[in-house]
Order: structure tokens, then sequence, then C-alpha cells
């Protein structure tokens, strides 16, 4: 009896570890037929599923007989859904799965300026996103630099600082440029005393994104985020070898050749990019003044992989451009000058920087990163009987731990910053030493699927300190929440507090040329300290064929004692300016069609000494609208038109409104692509509108600009991809 008993437990669990059954898959590209690590397998019946491994491999174990609807997934690929019966007919066999990438609107995006790496739909804090779809279109109307890529977004406007040299700066909701910071790659290269060519040295060619941030973000990387950031995401090699050239000429004398090449084996990648941009003095309808100056401006950024193993990886690069901007009266820039004539701008810079970037996967939910840049700026500006040139050394280091669990993340971190200007004589008195150095702690926590809230702690220290704050500490809490309500409405509200360090930078001392500038003394200088707040409201939904978003977004942000510039010397003011404000984006996808709209209302006002007043150079209306047409891979046509309202000059006269149109059409093919437009079409330019400058054309004193000045341009180019 003992016997038998014995042999029909062992024939009953040989059957139950029959019926127990694993399934092999590996997922990979549709297109590129490049596996996926990182895929998802999901039974839902069975509350069951695996990750893919680094060779988008995944075995899944203990499935039990039956018929189960398996789905297949990865961040920005179309889901696949399919229905197996345990036991398979062939049980080791690998079943090979491949998924179709997203593209445009549809796609997933993943964010990295808050440094966890999530996806855009599930992070609390509003960020948003130009994907490399938009970017390439950017990229074929100005190829040279991001200053139309900023200015055409909702909420951010370019504000020209120079007459004749077409620098310029970009303020968001209403601010100055000094509350804003531009990164790479979540590293600060372009502040300070070089972030005054910054928007004119930055192509959009070596992007994949662009993220902004608006409103309060000094928690994630600082003082001086007071109005916002924008974070450019460099390309990064893929598994298929890139080699793209793209040459573009302009009707304002213009010229752009640049090249890039990218490549990844196993463990070492690489991406180079160069461009060579060439502009003629340009003046419209033969105007006494440059409205685009003579330029000639080389860059190369190069950049090495390095893929140790499962865990380690990292990258180092270098960036290096070289500019000679030179504008003015036209004779002048052309070589013949006379006693009447004798008006010139000339910028000449050089700019350095190494930029590297190690992460170590400590296990599959928390790895630390290591991240470092040091720059090296060198401008020398001349004026008629005037000089000024400085050097700027600058440097950024941070460590941070980041942790990714299924209900919170975590990311805690330190970083140290430097910004040291040198100016020899006479200007010597203008030189600095600022050093800040932070810790900081932000945490992502899921309480539902519909309510997760993201906070964060900043705690910088500053030396020199600032009069305000003795200690030279800062403490900067923020608080964001995300409502998901149902799939098709969302809702985001979140502020924080800021603070910037006075420093001698902003709209209006580059627009002087730094002038008879006094020296500022931080320790007898208030820094500005800020709180701000926002809120959104997003509705998505798919009517058909019609993909509908509609976003709503309410601002508000408050500046306690502005540092400003009255006469030659910094001061801060008693009182304080804020702005308030409305952003509405409407997005419409039909197949081929994409239909946009963009309104932005903007109310800046400077509250000094019990009076209020507008604050200048800040349109209260914008408005963009934009209709694509796209065949992907194969054919692309557009048609915008943008309108800038009216808005207070610092004469105390009013700036008219203007409305801008553009076209473009671009032809696809495989290694090769042409592409014609045309910006501005209607001819719009402040100089038609009467003089930009009073006095003499010998000693002219230019007025505020806030229109364009080059009028109608059209480019034609090619773009050819070898590889």
């Amino acid at each position: 009896m003992k016997y038998h008993l014995l042999l029909l437990l062992a024939i009953m669990a040989g059957h139950i570890a029959c019926a127990q059954n694993t399934l092999r898959a590996i997922v990979k590209d549709d297109k590129t037929k490049q596996p996926l690590p990182g895929a998802t397998l999901y039974i839902a019946d069975l509350k069951k599923g695996a990750t893919a491994d680094t060779s988008g491999r995944i075995i899944l174990s203990n499935i039990p007989d039956g018929k189960y609807e398996l789905k297949f997934s990865f961040i920005s690929y179309f889901g696949q859904d399919k229905t197996l019966v345990f036991p398979l007919k062939n049980p080791d066999e690998v079943l090979e799965i491949y998924l179709e990438p997203q593209s445009g609107e549809l796609a997933e995006v993943v964010v990295q300026t808050t440094r966890t790496n999530q996806n855009l739909a599930d992070i609390p804090t509003r960020v948003e996103a130009l994907p490399q779809e938009e970017l390439d279109e950017k990229g074929t109307m100005r190829p040279g630099d991001i200053k139309m890529l900023l200015g055409e977004s909702t909420g951010i406007n370019v504000q020209q600082t120079s007459a004749v040299s077409s620098t310029a700066n970009f303020r968001i909701q209403g601010l100055d440029s000094r509350y804003t910071q531009l990164l790479q790659d979540g590293m600060p290269l372009y502040q300070g005393f070089s972030g005054g060519l910054s928007l004119m040295q930055v192509s959009p060619l070596n992007l994949k994104q662009v993220e902004f941030i608006k409103g309060s973000a000094s928690t994630l990387y600082g003082g001086g985020a007071i109005a916002g950031l924008v974070n450019l995401i460099s390309k990064t090699p893929q598994a298929q070898p890139e080699l793209t050239f793209l040459l573009n000429q302009n009707s304002a004398r213009g010229l752009d050749v640049s090249g890039y090449y990218a490549e990844k084996s196993k463990h070492v990648g690489t991406t180079i990019f160069t461009s060579y941009n060439y502009n003629g003095a340009y003046t419209p309808s033969h105007t006494d003044f440059t409205a685009v100056p003579r330029t000639q401006r080389f860059s190369i950024n190069p950049k090495v992989f390095l893929y140790m193993d499962d865990k380690n990886s990292g990258w180092f690069g270098v960036n290096a451009t070289y500019e000679d901007r030179f504008g003015g009266d036209r004779q002048v820039v052309d070589g013949n000058a006379d006693n009447i004539h004798q008006y010139f701008e000339r910028n000449e810079s050089y700019r350095f920087s190494t930029q590297l970037s190690f992460t170590h996967k400590i296990d599959s939910a928390s790895l630390v990163n290591f991240k470092n840049t040091i720059g090296y700026f060198d401008r020398r500006l001349v004026q008629p009987g005037y000089t000024f040139r400085a050097k700027q050394t600058s440097s950024y280091s941070e460590l941070n731990y980041v942790y990714s669990g299924k209900k919170t993340n975590w990311v805690a971190g330190v970083d140290l910053w430097s910004d040291h200007l040198n100016a020899p004589d006479p200007f010597a008195q203008l030189s600095y030493d600022l050093d800040t150095y932070g810790a900081f702690v932000q945490n992502t926590y899921r309480f539902t699927k519909w309510f997760a809230v993201e906070s964060g702690l900043r705690l910088d220290g500053n030396s020199p300190a600032p009069m305000n704050a003795g200690n030279g500490l800062f403490l900067l809490p923020r608080i964001n929440g995300l409502f998901k309500i149902n799939e098709q409405l969302t809702s985001r509200i979140g502020g924080g507090l800021g603070y910037k360090m006075p420093t001698i930078f902003n709209d209006d001392s580059e627009e002087k040329g730094y002038q008879y500038l006094q020296p500022l003394n931080v320790n007898n200088t208030d820094a500005e300290r800020s709180y701000g707040a926002n809120g959104d409201v997003n509705y998505r939904h798919t009517i058909g064929d019609v993909l509908i978003n509609i976003n709503q977004l309410f601002f508000y942000t408050k500046v306690n004692h502005p540092l400003i510039l009255q006469g030659n010397a910094f001061v801060s003011v008693p009182g304080y300016l804020d702005t308030k404000g409305t952003e509405t984006n409407i997005k419409l996808l039909m197949d081929e069609l994409g239909i946009y709209f963009g309104y932005t209302h903007t109310d800046t006002k400077q509250h000094f000494n019990g009076i209020s007043l507008t604050q200048t150079l800040t349109p209260k209306n914008k408005i963009s609208a934009d209709v694509t047409y796209e065949i992907e891979n194969s054919f692309r046509a557009g048609a915008e038109g943008f309108y800038t309202g009216e808005q207070l000059l610092g004469d105390g006269t009013t700036g008219r409104g203007y409305y801008t149109f553009g076209l473009l059409i671009q032809k696809m093919w495989k290694h090769f692509d042409v592409f014609i437009n045309g910006e501005n079409i209607t001819d719009q330019r402040q100089s038609k509108w009467g003089s930009i400058y009073t006095g003499s054309i010998t000693n002219p004193a230019f007025k505020d600009i806030y229109a364009p000045l080059d009028g109608a341009v059209f480019n034609v180019g090619v773009k050819i991809k070898l590889l």
C-alpha cells in the first residue's frame, strides 16, 4: 500500500511539473531589426510578467497549461498582443516579436531633465518636450541657431539685444533672461558672460530633444531658474550608423554647411558634429545699418561613448566654437568708413568646453550618476573708441543617486558650480569669483493610479554671500501633483521657491555692451528671491482617426527686490515684479495632417517704490498657428503664422503689433532631401515703420528692437544621408 501511494505521488508531481511551461522570446525593432532591451511581457490572467535582458531576450517560466493573451510592450513603440496555447507545439522555440516604433505625437517621451528618465505622461512636474521630428523641421528652417526654435514656442519670447549684431536672449513667461537657465544634457554650458551669444551659437541639427520647464525650477538645478529652464538633449549613437550632411543657402546672404556622423559597436560609440556658418552683411531695402551682421562661425563637437558592461557606461565630449560677428554701418562693415560713416560693433568669441558623464547601475532599481563640465569663454566686443574684453572660466560637477521603484522614485545628490570672470584693465573691477555648492533630494510617490506627488528640497551655499543671506544659504522647496482624472483628462499643479545671485549680466547690460558699468559688490547687494506656482489641465482623446490634444496652463511668479540697471549701476530696488498669465496649446492630428494652435497671454508688472508699471518689451498677447502635411520619409509641407501684440518700449512709446507667415516644402528620398522655406514672407520689418535709432548716423542711439529687422528671408537646401 505504501509503495502504491509513493508511486501515485510521483506521477502527480511529474504531471504538475509538465503542466508548468516556459516561454522564450526575443523582442526587436520592426524597422532596424535590433533587439529592444527593457521590453516587457505581461500575462494579465496570471498577473505575471518579465523584462527583456540586454540582448532583448525574455524568459517567463511556470506558465500553466491553457490559452492566454500575451502583451509585449516597450516605451515609444506600439504594443503587440499574441494569443498562445500552452503547452506549445515546440516548447524550445524562441518566439520573435517585432514592435513598430511610434512617431510624432503618438510616441511616448522619456524626459531627462528631472533626472529620473521617466515617461513624460507620468511626471508630476510639468515638462514640455520637442521631439526629433519637430527639431528636424526647425533645422531645415534655420539650421544655424536655435533662435527660431525657442521663439516659436508658447510662453517664450526671444529678445534681440543689439540692433546691428543680431545678438539675442530668451525670456520665459515675461521674465528677463537672467531668470532662465539654458542647459545641454543637464549641464549649464551657457551661463553668465557666455550666455549673451548662446542662442546664436547652438545648432538644432545636433539635438534629439529639447525639454522645457516653465516656472520655478531652482530646486532642480540651483539659482537662476526662477522663470524656468531649457535643456538641450544631444543626439547619441544608435544601432545603425549615420552620416549626414546639410547644405543651406538663404536670401539674406547666409550659408550653412554641417555634418553629423554617428556609429555604435558593442563597447564603443562615437558622434561627431561639425558646422560652418557664414553670413554676409545684409541690409534689406538698403537701410543704413546691418539687419544681419557679417558672421563667420566654426563649430566642432566630438563625443566618445563607452559601454563597458551591463552596469557601467559613460561618455566624454568636447565642444569648440569660434565666431567673428561684425555689424554696424554698412559702409564701415564693407571697409568704406569715412568721417560720417563710423559706427560698428564687432564681437569676436571663442568657446571651449568639455563634458563628462558616467553611470553605474547598482541593481535593476538603482544607479549612480556623475557628470562634469568645464568651460572657457573669451569674448572681445569692439565699438568706436571702446573695447571690452573678458574671459570666463566655469565648471559644474554633480553626483547623484537614483532609485526607481514601483510606487516611489528617489533622487539625491550634491553639486558644485564655479564661475570666474577675468576682465583686464580698465574693466578689472568687473571681475568676480562666485562659487555655489548644493545638496538636493527629490521624491516621486504614486499614491494611486490617478494621483502622484513629486516633492523636492535643495540647500545651496554661495560664496561670496549676498547682503540678505549673510551665510550665503538658500533653502528651496518645491512640490507638484499629478491628477489622472481619467484616460483623457489629466491635471498638474505645483510651485516652489527660487533665488538669483547678483551679477552684472542681464539684457540691459548686454544691450549697453557693458560700457561704463559700475562694479557690483555682492556682499552689499541683495539676492533676488522668488516664489511661483502653475497649474494646467490636459485633454487628450482620439475620435476616429483624429487625435485631439488641448492643454491649458495658468502661471504666476513673483520676484522680490529685483536687481535692475539704473544708469550705470545695478541696484536692488524696494518692491517686486510679478508675472501672471495663461498658455493655450491645441493639437489636431489626422493621419498625415497636423494642425497646431498656441496662445500666450502675459501680464508682467514692476511694483517699485509704490508705483506699478508695465514691463517693457513684453507683449501681452502672442498667437501661433501651424498646419503641416507629412508623408513619413517622403514629403513634408507646412504653413505657419504668428501674431505678436503691442508692447511698451523703453522710451514710453508703444511698439505696434504685427503678423508674420512662413512656408516650408520638403521632399525626402532614402539618401537625399531637398527643402525650400520662407520666413516672414510678408516682409514685416521694424525699420519699415520708422527709424530704429535717434541721433546721427555717426553716433546712433538705438531704440528698443521689438520686431524683425531682416524682413522676408527664403532658404533652399539639401540634406545628404550617406548612411
